[in-house]
């Protein structure tokens, strides 16, 4: 474990095995041991190594860090998972979009229809309004 945190932690801080001896004070070769899990260094220089990556020394012996390359793999399926779901966003739009002028216009269309109708039988209704003719009843007496 401490090898392979060794070597995603160099690689993400973007040191070189040589600069990361150079800070250390060891020859590059000490550190290449210590990537390949050869050997590993004594207690101070296991704090000097967690000092220079801002972790703790217990992270750096127990849990694997991930890789560099895992986190971009990781940012990348993540970017096209937004994008999926973006696409399927405006096109959900679109269908209520759609919807929403479908309901308009039937409403509109059933307002119009009863406004004619009700003109329509208000003009038919004036039309055909019997005229009243008033009769008188002649009374005759016999």
């Amino acid at each position: 474990m401490f090898n392979e945190n060794l070597r995603n932690l160099r690689k993400q801080k973007g040191l070189s095995q040589e600069e990361l001896a150079e800070r250390l004070h060891v020859v590059r070769q000490t550190v290449s041991k210590w990537e390949k899990g050869r050997s590993v260094p004594d207690a101070d220089l296991l704090i000097r190594i967690a000092e220079i990556f801002e972790i703790s020394v217990s992270t750096l012996l127990g849990d694997t860090v991930e890789s560099s390359e895992d986190k971009n793999i990781i940012a990348q399926k993540l970017e096209q998972l937004n994008a999926l779901l973006a696409e399927k966003n405006r096109r959900s739009r679109r269908i209520w979009k759609a919807v929403a002028i479908i309901l308009i216009s039937f409403a509109v269309i059933t307002v119009l229809l009863i406004i004619l109708n009700i003109s329509t039988y208000q003009s038919f209704s004036t039309s055909t309004n019997p005229v009243i003719i008033e009769q008188k009843e002649q009374i005759i007496i016999p």
